[in-house]
């Protein structure tokens, strides 16, 4: 048996869609469940669309998300280059042995004849005009002109592109890991160009002439790509690669929240969710797009998200390390039906993630949080609010949307629980609360509880008509973690301050 070797080969066009990631990771689990090697291949060859940055951003995508390439522009490797714009003398060697072997032709057709050809068409009634065995011989093409015309074309640099020659007739067979048998004839495809007039490959000729040099054994991509693999095979059939093709694997499509429709890039913008694995910040104000990071996910539960658009393990374990989804991993078990993008899923997994990572791996993103609002922590305090509040958040910004309150004054109050619990008369016997908690010495949470319960005690009063008020006063809200650990943390000359203030809201609440 071959070694696996597989490649993630994206385009540089812009930010790396979260289905793409999801692609590089079943790539990844694959090839690291099976003792194999994963590629990161850059396809430039569409140089009107490059976009700056966009290969440097998928880097530290993989990079983030802990899955990155073995071999690759920025790792190496003894198959490399690994970006197709410096492979174009390879393509033009084999691209001349499609032309040696009458696999392939030269088609001199300008655009402006193409364009005149397909507007004839339309005009007799045929809207889906198609250069194939049924059309070629009408064309300007080495197959429909002499040879005498077609070498003075070559002699003068004429424009020209290269062809594939499909003959109808065949069936093309295609055993998907995912799909099954797959068939197409092959009169369903048309002569695609191989060789773009500007000596750049198509992504057709790149790709299956860089999977065979690269050894690749396995092609894990997309859905969309299902189509095209008909005229991949015929290409591999043109080369005499038939025995080594790799075999093919297409993921199912991820669909939108609703469940209808493909998720498109700009579907993040639309519904104001992350479909990015990070931030990508190029061009104009309104090209921005939000990744999972920046909207505090951590790659693991991100990974652990992905992993299960499409696949599933056939049991009910839903959390899984990288390397337990390594082991767990198949292609066999990946769903032929579309994933629905469902981001309340990913919110829970990060929200078990940030209860059962270590403490001190999740501090300094919240550290981090509050310092771009201005607030500097010690490593201390912010382990302090890490604890306290990682079972209460899903994303990691709501550590500081809902942990401000340590670090700020109240500026807002729930107004249910204090319509509710405040006795604008009973503001006498919560002063006494605001002098004993003032004139404590020993600030701590066992101490302000059992100051507290003295309080209660002598007054007669419950913990649901305290604690309420407390919360609320301290905090903005009755949502949080432990009363006295939060007063404690919140300090002495801070807790009896907002107590002071909170009343005076409070009685203005009641009376409004």
């Amino acid at each position: 048996m071959n070694p696996v070797r597989v490649r993630f080969a994206p385009s540089p066009t812009g930010a790396l869609h979260i289905g793409g990631l999801r692609t590089a990771l079943y790539n990844y689990l694959f090839a690291r469940g099976n003792g194999g090697v994963f590629v990161l291949r850059i396809e430039d060859t569409d140089q009107k669309r490059y976009v700056e940055g966009a290969e440097e951003y998928i880097a530290e995508s993989l990079e983030w998300c802990g899955i990155s390439p073995d071999e690759g522009p920025q790792k190496g490797g003894n198959y490399g280059p690994y970006r197709q714009s410096e492979r174009r003398e390879i393509y033009a060697e084999y691209t001349q042995k499609l032309l040696d072997n009458g696999s392939a032709y030269y088609a001199f057709d300008t655009e402006e004849e193409l364009n005149d050809r397909r507007e004839a068409e339309k005009a007799a009634g045929n809207h889906n005009f198609r250069y194939d065995a049924a059309t070629r011989m009408g064309m300007r093409n080495s197959l429909s002109l002499s040879a005498e015309e077609t070498a003075k074309l070559l002699e003068s640099n004429a424009p020209r592109v290269v062809r594939l020659k499909v003959d109808p007739g065949h069936t093309v067979v295609i055993n998907d890991i995912v799909r099954g048998r797959v068939e197409f004839a092959s009169a369903e495809v048309d002569d695609k160009v191989l060789m773009k007039a500007d000596g750049l490959p198509t992504y057709h000729l790149a790709n299956v002439v860089d999977d065979h040099l690269m050894e690749i054994s396995h092609v894990i991509r997309g859905e969309e790509w299902l189509p095209s693999t008909a005229l991949h095979v015929l290409l591999y059939r043109a080369f005499g690669w038939e025995d080594t093709m790799p075999q093919f694997a297409h993921l199912p499509l991820l669909l939108k929240p609703t469940g209808k429709g493909k998720l498109s890039k700009r579907d993040g913008q639309k519904l104001g969710i992350p479909v990015f694995p990070i931030n990508w910040e190029k061009g104009a104000p309104e090209d921005f797009l939000q990744g999972f990071r920046e909207t505090g996910l951590l790659p693991a539960a991100t990974i652990n998200f992905l992993a299960f658009l499409g696949w599933n393990p056939g049991t009910e374990q839903e959390l899984f390390q990288l390397e337990e989804l390594v082991e767990a991993f198949s292609l066999e078990r990946i769903n032929k039906s579309g994933a629905r993008f469902d981001f309340d899923k990913a919110r829970w997994f990060n929200q078990q993630y940030l209860i059962t990572t270590p403490v001190a791996e999740v501090a300094p993103l919240v550290r981090a949080q509050f310092a771009a609002a201005g607030h500097e922590l010690s490593d201390e305090l912010a382990a302090t609010i890490t604890e306290m509040l990682r079972e209460r958040v899903h994303l990691i910004p709501e550590f500081f949307t809902k942990g401000r309150f340590f670090v700020e004054p109240v500026s807002e109050y729930e107004e249910k629980p204090i319509r509710k619990k405040w006795k604008p008369e009973q503001r006498p016997v919560f002063d006494q609360l605001i002098t004993d908690l003032a004139g404590l010495d020993d600030w701590s949470a066992p101490a302000i509880k059992a100051t507290t319960v003295a309080f209660m005690e002598r007054n007669e009063l419950g913990f649901g008509a305290v604690l309420p008020i407390l919360r609320v006063a301290v905090s903005g809200t009755v949502q949080g973690p432990d009363a006295f650990e939060m007063l404690a943390v919140v300090g002495r000359e801070n807790t009896v301050s907002r107590l002071r203030t909170g009343y005076d809201a409070f009685d203005q609440i009641k009376a409004g």
